[in-house]
């Protein structure tokens, strides 16, 4: 998976980080889960290195199909699910893989779906602005032509970090007075137009905006957090949850859970007395973990992903704000 940073249509799917991950659990062992299958390329591994049972969970169908060709090789030891990974454990309950010895996420969206032009995820090929990764329900197009100003400078700015989002919701709805905005050539415009020409070594000026449409379209941040959540719950002792992000928002999403249920809980001298409870996790490392020169030459898109790990221990799970981890309050019904 990969944040919208546009690579061209013929790079590879190559797993990030993939290496650390492996060296965190050696020797592999047990049941684990890979919340995002994607092109298979952690479950794989994973399997290979000496896992017992993969399942691999995804909610775009059209993954499972790409995968037929070798799934077969590894017979019951795969179990291929479709849903969401915030989800996640219910959908392993449902096949008796509870508890896990390790989850690993990738979050965003994969190099596959961004080389799909029809996808819509690409600011760089055209196509219809769709983004769903689940192909259905709301797609991007709805978002642009139907959401308010406000609340599309508002998704811009919360889920994109868009310093000009006023300025660019403001140009998308006196656009789509004259013509719907149905493809990402057009929205691509309008974003360039609103903005000034990008410097050498700069991001596209389209990225942030692409970035929190696609955020927004499929919920991934809200998707985070209930994963974090879910996998708290079906980890055994001394599994691992192991996470890879590739922009700030999710990064801080993740820093945070592992912080907070990590730490040992206190009352407040303020507050009302409550028992001290355990931690949930322990830190692997204690700063994430990025790209090795060598990975960065072989893989150019890890350059801006993290990955953070965590070990899970024997104090119950428990619940959690998710305004506490940095989730942007964004109502959703403002789409409707």
């Amino acid at each position: 998976m990969v944040q919208v940073l546009d690579s061209p249509p013929s790079s590879p799917h190559i797993p990030v980080l993939l290496t650390p991950i492996l060296n965190a659990v050696e020797p592999v062992h047990g049941r684990w889960l890979d919340g995002t299958f994607g092109a298979g390329g952690y479950t794989r591994a994973l399997l290979d290195a000496g896992a017992d049972c993969v399942y691999a969970i995804d909610r775009d169908p059209e993954v499972f199909e790409r995968a037929k060709h070798w799934a077969d090789e590894y017979g019951d030891r795969l179990v291929l699910i479709k849903g969401t990974f915030g989800q996640l454990d219910k959908l392993v309950a449902e096949h008796g893989g509870v508890p896990l010895d390790g989850i690993v996420l990738d979050i965003g969206v994969s190099s596959m779906q961004i080389d799909q032009a029809e996808r819509g995820f690409s600011f760089m090929q055209d196509g219809p602005l769709d983004m769903r990764m689940s192909q259905n329900g709301m797609t991007a197009a709805d978002v642009v032509n139907s959401a308010d100003e406000a609340a599309l400078a508002d998704i811009l700015y919360l889920y994109g970090e868009e310093r000009a989002s006023r300025r660019i919701a403001r140009r998308i709805v006196e656009a789509r007075k004259t013509t719907p905005i149905k493809t990402t050539k057009q929205l691509c415009e309008i974003v360039e137009a609103a903005l000034p020409r990008a410097k050498p070594g700069q991001v596209h000026p389209a990225t942030r905006s692409f970035q929190a449409l696609r955020i927004v379209v499929n919920d991934e941040l809200g998707e985070l957090v209930r994963g974090l959540v879910a996998a708290e719950a079906v980890l055994a002792t001394g599994g691992i949850l192991a996470v890879v992000t590739f922009h700030s928002l999710e990064d801080r999403i993740v820093k945070r859970f592992i912080q907070t249920r990590s730490e040992q809980a206190r009352s407040n001298r303020y507050a009302p007395e409550i028992a001290a409870t355990s931690p949930q996790f322990e830190k692997v490392t204690k700063k994430a973990i990025g790209p090795t020169e060598a990975e960065l030459v072989d893989n150019p898109r890890s350059r801006s992903a993290k990955l953070r790990l965590a070990r899970r221990t024997s104090a119950p799970a428990g619940t959690i704000d998710a305004k506490a981890l940095g989730l942007p309050a964004f109502d959703y019904t403002r789409l409707n």
